[in-house]
């Protein structure tokens, strides 16, 4: 199933200022969650972000903070979004059927939310270059984990191209600069 910009709702979790730092290749995955937030705002798909506990892990990093407004993040103790209840009403009121995945840590609350999605009924997409873990092979297992689940695992390319749809649109140029 190709992924649809009108079925979509991006998702970013936990991508902290006291938690990026430990993170292997947390740069890529803050880039690459930032094309996705300017993509999504310019598509009309609407996002949430979660922070775990952010009296000790702080808040979203400030480079994706910026995108995002104050009411699509929502503070969160338990490892699945979806076991927090304003989440669960957000996600209820946006009527979207596909979300799409991004965070910190792939083996712990990216891959808990993910598979109670699936378990909820939602198409549950992880943008694979948008995720990590402090080991590799934690990540590696997370995602080998949720595939095994029947999640989607995606590519921040795959979501652009399959959101946009077509060459010589207007969304295509206006967003060709964030795949160039």
């Amino acid at each position: 199933m190709l992924i649809r910009r009108e079925q979509s709702l991006l998702l970013i979790v936990d991508i902290q200022e006291k938690l990026a730092p430990a993170i292997l290749n947390a740069d890529q995955a803050i880039a690459n969650t930032a094309k996705l937030i300017q993509a999504a705002k310019h598509l009309a798909v609407p996002m949430l972000a979660s922070e775990q506990y952010p009296k000790g892990l702080g808040l979203t990093v400030p480079s994706l903070r910026n995108l995002l407004s104050d009411e699509m993040i929502f503070e969160k103790s338990h490892f699945s979004c979806m076991t927090e209840p304003r989440f669960s009403d957000h996600l209820k009121k946006a009527s979207r059927t596909q979300i799409i995945v991004c965070g910190m840590e792939a083996h712990v609350c990216v891959l808990q939310t993910a598979l109670d999605l699936q378990a909820a009924g939602y198409s549950a997409m992880v943008v694979a270059d948008g995720v990590s873990s402090r080991r590799q092979e934690s990540c590696e297992l997370g995602l080998a984990r949720m595939r095994a689940a029947g999640v989607t695992v995606v590519s921040t390319e795959m979501v652009l191209f399959e959101w946009i749809g077509q060459a010589g649109s207007v969304e295509f140029k206006a967003l060709l600069p964030l795949i160039k």
